[in-house]
């Protein structure tokens, strides 16, 4: 990296995080991935360094501006200690408001969830179209919403802890089961 550019990251990132080669961090709606590099690119005459974040499921590449993470919101893998609230968001059942919804109206909501990034957010919505599930057949878009919020909790879980996304998945399943008896 050039001083120029060292100078220019440092006063807009002073309080961003910041990731180094091989670190593992969120991509929102892309989920789990690696940072394999740290470029100087030249972006309409000016020099900008981005990360270079291969997504782990899908190993597509993400260029990231490292003075835009926080606007994308690249973040780290969840903490081993908060998994337990992920758990209980899942685990809590409130009344279905979106119940009497349009499944068009629900998956727009449900979508701005998943785009946050926030895996307690991911973690609300698997949880509302597991419930949902019970009750009724999910339209297509929600079937996929369903499929991408268990695909973002399992590799995220299974990264934290460590463990493999089988073990996660019958955990999760766990969570559910326990509540239908």
């Amino acid at each position: 990296m050039s001083e120029k550019s060292d100078k220019d990251s440092s006063k807009s990132t002073a309080s961003q995080k910041r990731f180094k080669v091989g670190d593992l961090a969120v991509y929102p709606a892309h989920g789990v991935g690696r940072i394999e590099a740290i470029e100087t690119k030249v972006v309409n005459g000016e020099e900008h360094d981005f990360y270079i974040m291969k997504v782990i499921e899908n190993a597509m590449v993400i260029m990231i501006p490292t003075w835009n993470v926080e606007s994308v919101g690249l973040r780290d893998v969840i903490q081993k200690k908060d998994i337990p609230k992920i758990y209980d968001v899942m685990r809590s059942r409130q009344e279905q408001p979106m119940d009497n919804q349009t499944w068009n109206r629900r998956y727009r909501e449900y979508m701005e969830k998943i785009k946050t990034g926030s895996l307690f957010e991911v973690a609300e919505v698997f949880r509302d179209l597991s419930l949902l599930k019970l009750t009724k057949d999910l339209s297509f878009g929600e079937r996929k919403l369903y499929d991408t919020a268990q695909n973002l909790l399992v590799k995220e879980l299974s990264t934290a802890k460590n463990k493999n996304e089988k073990a996660i998945i019958k955990e999760i399943d766990a969570l559910f089961k326990s509540e239908e008896a």
